[in-house]
């Protein structure tokens, strides 16, 4: 089974499902796609379903002309039903894994998913899962679970994990190019063959550089390690920012001349707080698995809780600077500028503005937002804003009693809203390049 499963993954006549057709999984379909692999897109939301059968993207940064061409081959099937996976030769699991209430790993995406796919499994299957979790995931708990079906592992069936390295609305690296992590849930006898060899194998058609660790647990801890790098990082510089604001010293400027160091520094910048599928989260995932072996992640509980903490700073510096202005943020009308958590794409998950305006209106403020890529705040788990973006007029930012800007859109143009603002809390150093303005630049 082994060898005639890796022929097919050679000849790229393997069939390729892809369940969770997200920010992760639609760009992961849309690679296998365009190898020449025959797909299966598989989500629970008919929506998604619909809007790929009829060739349309419903990611902004998605051109509808590919999703159209994909739609139109006889190499892809767009279904909510789970019964295709009998039809699927790899099975990518790409479903969200986010915090439950006391900041613990939430997985139950992951298991309703293997789940349905051990109902259906038969053998000659490889199964790898792109959700970032913790170390240990994979063969905790995914194998166990498709252990049930009754086939052996390594032999009838194989398991691996691979983490996604997506970053909606980055152009700057094509999704092929990014290299790709690849370890298997391996069996002491390696003439049964190997996951991770098909794992390899599999992913290594479609990606330019394919990364093959020694196990699934060291593929999940380095997904772990890249995002606790970055949080422990922007949690430095968020720091740095709130100290240095109190000494009268712009943040900005010192990371500027700090970078000038050609060894020994790397650039992170400070913002409102945290937002997306990766940073706010995926830490913790660690943290939680560190109390299993009585370990206190120290660095990852102390970043986590200064980036949480950014969107009350925000507020907090708002409220100062509407005092400085002899208005109360109670009854003060607010237009925050970006609702997305980050500039250029129209994504809400974790997003500091969602906690941002809820702030705002608990202390009383009369809240509106801008964001040209969200032209309405849908539901999320935490945050019902129930609010719709305004045009961006001289009208209106001559009306507002302040301007917070929280995200900086290439779309927006600052000189306008310098213009035209009589107070600008800036969070993102956009007004910094802007020359004489009308509006009382507040940093925060």
């Amino acid at each position: 089974m082994h060898s005639d499963l890796f022929q097919r993954i050679t000849e790229t006549r393997a069939r390729v499902a892809v369940i969770g057709l997200g920010y992760v999984g639609l760009p992961l379909l849309k690679s296998f796609w365009e190898a020449g692999f025959p797909v299966i897109g598989l989500d629970v939301d008919p929506r998604k379903i619909e809007r790929l059968r009829l060739g349309e993207s419903y990611l902004e940064y998605f051109e509808d002309g590919w999703v159209g061409e994909m739609a139109r081959s006889d190499r892809f099937e767009a279904t909510d039903d789970f019964d295709a996976l009998a039809r699927a030769d790899a099975i990518l699991i790409a479903v969200p894994t986010p915090l439950g209430a006391h900041r613990e790993p939430e997985l139950g995406h992951v298991e309703r998913t293997v789940d349905a796919i051990r109902e259906r499994l038969r053998p000659g299957q490889l199964v790898a899962l792109e959700s970032t979790t913790y170390p240990g995931t994979t063969r905790e708990l995914v194998w166990p679970r498709l252990a049930d079906a009754g086939f052996v592992l390594g032999r009838e069936v194989f398991l691996a994990y691979s983490p996604e390295r997506e970053d909606p609305g980055n152009t700057s690296h094509a999704h092929r190019a990014i290299p790709k992590l690849v370890g298997g849930v391996e069996v002491e006898d390696e003439s049964a063959g190997s996951s991770g060899a098909l794992a390899e194998a599999l992913y290594g058609a479609v990606f330019e550089r394919v990364h093959r660790v020694s196990s699934a647990e060291v593929a999940e801890a380095a997904k772990i390690l890249e995002n606790v790098y970055r949080a422990v990082n922007i949690g430095l510089v968020n720091e740095m920012k709130v100290l240095l604001t109190e000494l009268g010293v712009d943040v900005w400027e010192v990371i500027e001349a700090a970078k000038t160091k050609p060894f020994g520094f790397q650039a992170f910048y400070p913002g409102p707080g945290l937002g997306g599928h990766c940073i706010p989260i995926d830490p913790f995932y660690l943290a939680w698995k560190a109390r299993e072996v009585d370990i206190s992640a120290h660095f990852i509980e102390l970043a986590g809780e200064i980036n949480r903490g950014m969107p009350s700073y925000v507020v907090q510096r708002t409220t100062t600077a509407l005092n400085h202005h002899k208005k109360a943020v109670n009854g003060s009308r607010v237009l925050v500028i970006g609702l997305s958590y980050k500039p250029n794409v129209g994504d809400l998950r974790e997003s500091p503005s969602l906690e941002i305006i809820d702030e705002l209106r608990n202390l009383g403020a009369e809240v509106t937002y801008h964001d040209p890529h969200i032209p309405r705040a849908w539901p999320t788990r935490d945050h019902d804003l129930t609010l719709e973006s305004v045009p961006l007029t001289a009208e209106r930012l001559a009306a507002s009693d302040c301007v917070v800007v929280a995200t900086h859109h290439d779309a927006c143009d600052w000189q306008f809203v310098a213009d035209h603002a009589p107070l600008v809390v800036d969070t993102r150093a956009v007004m910094k390049s802007i020359s004489s303005p009308r509006a009382a630049v507040f940093p925060a």
